[in-house]
């Protein structure tokens, strides 16, 4: 039996100190949402609402394994919560957004990445609920001001440059919570480049692991981008890769730990090139690399991220002790447990 052939599934999740007793998921039929759902359901969880947008692609396959209470459109969420027709939440995990990191209409990210985050939030805090959000690491710009998550004060939120509309938008309620007294109180997440299963519907937004996929499926070979600055070698920008499975731990951990408040950021802690991911791929299939270069497109060369790497020290002193999975064996999980029969999570 080959090595592409003899997956062995990673442990499941180790079990949490606390549970949730009801739990409120926007954006729960999405990818790291639905994770949350699933590692929740391996926790026993299962008294848990989703509110998201299922739209036209096929983002409604990652809820088919999964168990929960009820199901409703976003725009439902607001006006079933203010009736009292959903009841209370112990827990509200805030992962509806719009992700798109090339998308112009900067009004409409406003509205549904900020003001909505700002009426839940504030809604969470006064009937009690624990409010976890997501951020995103697309907040640290180019990390001229370090990706540091320890100073949430508003003065160090406002050195950083976010370098597209979705950063700014989610850079906008970290700042806004920050000055309005929240921040402390509530969880943002900075999530780095996260990849792995029930991410298939999010088109041009994949990671290179479910592009690459097929492109070797179809061509046999991985096309990269080529660097463009003298200091990096093709293929050897660098991004702090995370597996969701390791993302939903941490996120679950800070989620159950009162003491835990502000911006954390979620990532594995190293930086790893595009080439070292993309060997482990071909690794997990069995093949020889074959990689070609082409350039990065004009319309994002100027913002694009050479090197990304979390701190993540701030997550160790809240308690997370459990190792990373180390990037071969987490790719090698996704390919063979997940991409080549196009399951997804609880398949």
């Amino acid at each position: 039996m080959t090595e592409a052939n003899s997956h062995r599934p990673l442990p499941l999740l180790s079990v949490l100190d606390t549970l949730p007793t009801r739990v409120l998921v926007t954006g729960g039929a999405g990818f790291i949402g639905s994770a949350l759902v699933w590692a929740l359901n391996q926790q026993g969880v299962d008294r848990i609402v989703i509110a998201d947008r299922l739209g036209q692609d096929e983002k409604w396959r990652n809820l088919v394994p999964l168990r929960f209470e009820d199901y409703l459109e976003a725009d439902d969420l607001f006006p079933r919560l203010e009736s009292g027709a959903l009841g209370d939440f112990d827990l509200i995990l805030h992962l509806g957004a719009c992700s798109a990191t090339t998308e112009l209409d900067a009004t409409y990210l406003a509205r549904n990445n900020f003001e909505f985050t700002k009426q839940l939030a504030h809604r969470a805090l006064a009937r009690g609920s624990r409010f976890v959000y997501a951020s995103s690491a697309a907040t640290y710009g180019d990390g001229a001001h370090g990706m540091d998550d320890i100073d949430n004060s508003s003065a160090a939120l406002s050195r950083l440059r976010p370098l597209n509309a979705y950063g700014y938008s989610k850079h906008l309620f970290d700042q806004y919570a920050a000055q309005a007294g929240l921040l402390h109180r509530i969880v943002g997440l900075k999530y780095f480049n996260v990849y792995g299963p029930n991410e298939a519907h999010k088109g041009d937004m994949r990671s290179l692991v479910h592009k690459a996929f097929g492109q070797i499926r179809d061509t046999g070979r991985v096309r990269l981008f080529r660097s463009h600055r003298v200091d990096y070698k093709d293929g050897e920008q660098q991004r702090d890769f995370l597996y969701v499975k390791d993302a939903v731990a941490m996120t679950l951990h800070l989620a159950m730990s009162p003491a835990a408040g502000g911006l954390y950021n979620i990532g594995s802690g190293q930086a790893h090139s595009w080439l070292e991911l993309t060997g482990a791929l071909f690794a997990a299939l069995g093949r020889e690399p074959e990689i070609e270069f082409i350039d990065i497109p004009e319309s994002i060369r100027a913002k694009y991220q050479y090197h990304t790497k979390a701190e993540i020290a701030k997550l160790r002193a809240a308690g997370y002790a459990a190792l990373v999975t180390p990037l071969a064996d987490a790719v090698r999980d996704y390919v063979q447990g997940y991409l080549t029969d196009d399951r997804r999570l609880g398949d």
